[in-house]
């Protein structure tokens, strides 16, 4: 497979573009730049979290569910990792399963119910 222009160049490089397509609402473009990226550096959390938000931008709510696992699987307490998967699990429409990810997620924000 070809690479695109944007595909080019350092780790580094490559995440700066795919902020910036991100914050261009260029969604899969970021995707694109971003699953090569995680892919080198599957540890790193910065792009994988950002490959998620893409593809939750654009409607590819699977795969936006599966990088977010990976991120909770890793690190628990990530709390926007734990927020979007509750998001990316309601607009699925799969409330149960998002409700522990949410109420998990306001817990770490300090955002607690008043009683």
């Amino acid at each position: 497979m070809e690479q695109k222009y944007y595909e080019h160049g350092t780790a580094a490089e490559r995440w700066e573009r795919a902020r910036m397509f991100f914050d261009a609402k260029e969604y899969t473009t970021a995707a694109g730049i971003l699953d090569g990226l995680v892919e080198e550096v599957p540890e790193q959390v910065g792009p994988r979290l950002l490959l998620a938000r893409s593809y939750y931008h654009s409607a590819q709510l699977r795969r936006a569910e599966s990088q977010l696992r990976i991120i909770v699987e890793r690190d628990p307490v990530e709390h926007y990792a734990r927020l979007m998967l509750g998001r990316t699990l309601e607009r699925q429409g799969r409330d149960a399963e998002a409700a522990p990810h949410l109420r998990m997620a306001a817990a770490l924000a300090g955002d607690f119910p008043e009683d």
